[in-house]
């Protein structure tokens, strides 16, 4: 009896659903016809009239948008609303607030570029590659990377928590203080050997300038050569990279290929007839993207400038932005970029001319210091904290993941020699104190860049 009520009920359930749709199809609306937005046009009208909640107008014109941007399945093509365009904007101008990193669409995910120079997020340990699972508990799946944009920066003092997934670690979670990120772009200084060494972060409105007075700084002292580096720079502005290029770059000698949808190339050459006349080497890695690709590819086929590092981001597409009366604004790629000897680096990156990479322990995970880790425990974060003592010099520890007695005695051993409450246990100033080492300990060993430096000697 229990079955045929059941049976009973499913049918009557189809009958009436089935009743519902079709009492609706008869007043279908006439969209044919040659204009392909009469369909768009005429949904809006149906909901309007006649869906049962207040519709808010501008949200289904701007959800109308962002579908037809999103159906394009180009992760650098985006609509941006109001406030997403004021942060994109600002991004440009490099006056924002937040943590300093660089994401993307990636698959379905968002991933990080680069985390840029001196920002919160270098400073935590984010890594090109990261793909960030969730912000402050909160899932990012499904978000468009402006979204996710969002919801990460926040003003100066605030913190952040994301979940990332690094390959071949696992999940990784960093609390983060957003700050002011650094409007310098370029920093420049005099190394070993009267080499002058200069880093660029991106490619902003005023990167251009910089590099310039930087270039004449350098000058000034006599510098025997240069090494450019590339390292972590996420891209920018393509007329920052194309000027900046030529600096470098002989006259006539190609710097950029562009290809148009329609298949048609424009050549960019450089007119300098005075390029700068030193030794050069070009540091770069995973996180050079972009406009630090042309760049970088420029200089080594254009120039003769030798790569040093790691295999590039590879994004070889070029977009533009389009803002509406409201200053919201569509972000759509418009062509593909081409090495100068044609060479399309798409997903592909560039390898350098010379391999080399930093220590292992340049790639440690960060381990948050709200969390405490103890005798006993057993966790990824314990492993980590084990490398990083090993790192700094205490080879009695193991890098198991236990924390023993042996662990215990080594963190008691560093909280000593660092005048730090000694405990055994790694939480707070402890763990910041080790971090901090670690990060002095890749800056005084940074091997990738005595790999440019030995280079560009025998160039001297």
């Amino acid at each position: 009896m229990k079955n045929s009520k059941l049976i009973v009920t499913i049918i009557i359930t189809a009958i009436v659903t089935a009743g519902i749709t079709y009492s609706i199809v008869p007043k279908g609306v006439n969209i044919e016809g040659d204009d392909p937005f009469q369909k768009l046009r005429s949904t809006y009208s149906i909901l309007q009239e006649g869906y049962y909640k207040d519709i808010d107008s501008d949200k289904l014109v701007e959800g109308a948008i962002k579908g037809m941007v999103e159906s394009l399945e180009d992760p650098y093509s985006v609509y941006m609303d109001v406030e997403e365009a004021k942060s994109f904007g600002e991004n440009i101008s490099s006056s924002f607030e937040g943590i300093g990193a660089e994401i993307q669409e990636s698959n379905g995910n968002i991933m990080i570029v680069s985390p840029i120079k001196g920002s919160p997020a270098e400073e935590a340990g984010l890594k090109p590659k990261d793909i960030i699972l969730k912000v402050n508990d909160k899932s990012v799946e499904g978000l468009t990377v402006n979204e996710a944009v969002m919801d990460i920066r926040g003003e100066k003092g605030t913190k952040v928590n994301l979940l990332v997934q690094r390959a071949g670690v696992g999940e990784l979670s960093f609390t983060i203080t957003r700050d002011t990120i650094p409007i310098e772009t370029v920093y420049s200084d005099v190394i070993e050997g009267n080499i002058g060494k200069i880093q660029i972060t991106k490619f902003s409105e005023s990167t251009g300038d910089e590099l310039a007075k930087a270039l004449s700084d350098l000058q000034s002292k006599n510098v025997k050569g240069l090494v450019l580096d590339l390292r972590q720079n996420p891209g920018g502005l393509m007329d920052q990279a194309l000027a900046m290029s030529e600096l470098f770059v002989p006259k006539g000698k190609n710097i950029l290929q562009v290809e148009n949808n329609d298949g048609s190339k424009e050549v960019y050459k450089s007119e300098n007839e005075k390029p700068i006349d030193l030794p050069i080497t070009i540091i770069v890695d995973g996180g050079t993207a972009s406009a630090g690709e042309i760049m970088a590819a420029a200089l080594q086929q254009s120039a003769g400038v030798t790569l040093v590092g790691e295999k590039t981001f590879g994004k070889g597409t070029i977009q533009t932005a389009r803002a509406f009366k409201d200053t919201s604004s569509v972000k759509y790629t418009t062509a593909k970029w081409l090495t100068p000897d044609g060479t399309w680096i798409h997903e592909k990156g560039i390898q350098p001319d010379i391999k080399a990479k930093l220590p292992a322990y340049a790639s440690l995970p960060y381990i948050n210091p709200e969390n405490t880790l103890k005798l006993g425990d057993a966790t990824p974060e314990v492993k980590a904290a084990q490398q990083m003592l090993k790192a700094l010099g205490f080879e009695n520890v193991k890098e198991d993941g236990y924390f023993d007695h042996t662990t215990e005695n080594v963190v008691k051993e560093f909280q000593k020699q660092h005048d730090l409450k000694v405990d055994g246990i790694v939480t707070g100033d402890t763990t910041l104190k080790m971090m901090e080492q670690i990060s002095t300990k890749i800056k005084e060993n940074d091997t990738q860049l005595e790999k440019a430096v030995s280079e560009l000697k025998e160039k001297l």
